[in-house]
């Protein structure tokens, strides 16, 4: 590629992809790193930046997890997921209160059976979702 300085949109395409390859490999600190340059490039991509959340989730890096998270809420509040992944987040780092109001959103956002679970309306407290925000990539 002549004149190709690493920084073409198809380069950033090809970054996001190979980092949702990485997550899935389970190497979310690889994803992390290939996602850097594409959101330094396109800050206002939600997708990158909320595969680059759910990437620090896994590496449990819980702050800068929920700091993506919660960019991406900014932009995009009715993200069912966002608000789920944000609540396991805040649940992982021990603080059931923001995770409670987290979990009920996503299940009056969306009736994810997995989310409706999380929510527990019926006993008043966040409960253990099964699966962490690495499952579904947004809504």
């Amino acid at each position: 590629m002549a004149g190709s300085s690493g920084n073409s949109p198809e380069t950033h395409v090809i970054g996001y992809r190979a980092a949702e390859q990485l997550l899935a490999a389970r190497d979310p600190r690889g994803a992390v790193r290939l996602l850097d340059p594409v959101i330094a490039a396109h800050p206002e991509n939600t997708a990158a930046r909320l595969l680059r959340a759910r990437a620090f989730f896994a590496a449990a890096q819980l702050r800068p997890a929920q700091l993506e998270f919660e960019l991406v809420l900014e932009r995009e509040p009715d993200n069912a997921f966002a608000h789920f992944a944000l609540a396991r987040t805040h649940q992982r780092a021990g603080r059931p209160g923001p995770a409670r109001r987290h979990f009920r959103l996503a299940a009056a956002l969306d009736p994810n059976p997995e989310y409706l679970r999380a929510a527990r309306f019926d006993e008043g407290s966040a409960g253990e979702p099964p699966a962490g925000p690495q499952g579904r990539g947004g809504s």
